[in-house]
């Protein structure tokens, strides 16, 4: 499947302070984290974008695009979104939406990208994004283009930072996940979150 209507944007843009280190880079069952996000979403989405301020010899090698914040000051994902929105109407014309995925959680369900391109289809809403038994995950997110100008003006000049914030105020749908055993959603922090990833791989595989 390739979706020309929709560009997926890997957000990251953190400061991995929990961590200690670029947190993207470190592997887990021989990939770096970064590239489960990446191999996830290139199955079903043109090539994606990765928004981050990092220079790094692993995206070039990859042949990765890489775009920096459009505006300064490590504002948060929303200038990350918006970074990617920009980006969109710059160089792809066709495309009316972006897909949005933090570099720091694996086992994200793939369904949720199917999930999207049916949804942009429906366009019963401008911002979709997931949300697993009641707990939201705004960073999992389908973004209409048509909301950048908005976007850019609660940045700059309303000083809107908190994404769950934004999209509340902007008539949200949530795409609800159910799980059983293990939260798709989960992200990695810190070393123990990696440890505790590696560990519920070594689970799912057997």
């Amino acid at each position: 499947m390739n979706e020309n209507n929709i560009i997926g944007a890997i957000l990251a843009g953190g400061k991995s302070q929990r961590m200690g280190q670029d947190k993207l880079f470190l592997k887990l069952n021989n990939k770096t984290l970064i590239e489960h996000t990446i191999d996830k979403v290139k199955k079903y989405l043109n090539k994606p974008i990765i928004i981050t301020n990092l220079e790094s010899e692993f995206f070039t090698k990859n042949d990765l695009i890489t775009v920096k914040d459009c505006i300064g000051g490590q504002l948060g994902p929303l200038v990350g979104i918006l970074t990617a929105m920009k980006w969109a109407k710059e160089n792809s014309p066709k495309v009316s939406w972006i897909a949005t995925f933090p570099c720091d959680t694996p086992f994200f369900p793939e369904s949720i990208i199917l999930n999207f391109i049916e949804e942009s289809k429906k366009k019963e809403s401008l911002i979709l994004c997931a949300s697993s038994h009641g707990r939201k995950h705004n960073i999992f997110g389908l973004w209409s283009l048509d909301l950048y100008d908005k976007l850019y003006n609660d940045l700059v000049n309303n000083k809107v930072r908190k994404v769950e914030e934004w999209t509340k105020a902007n008539n949200i749908k949530n795409l609800e996940f159910q799980f059983k055993d293990y939260d798709p959603f989960f992200n990695i922090n810190t070393l123990e979150d990696l440890e505790f990833a590696k560990k519920l791989l070594l689970k799912i595989k057997t």
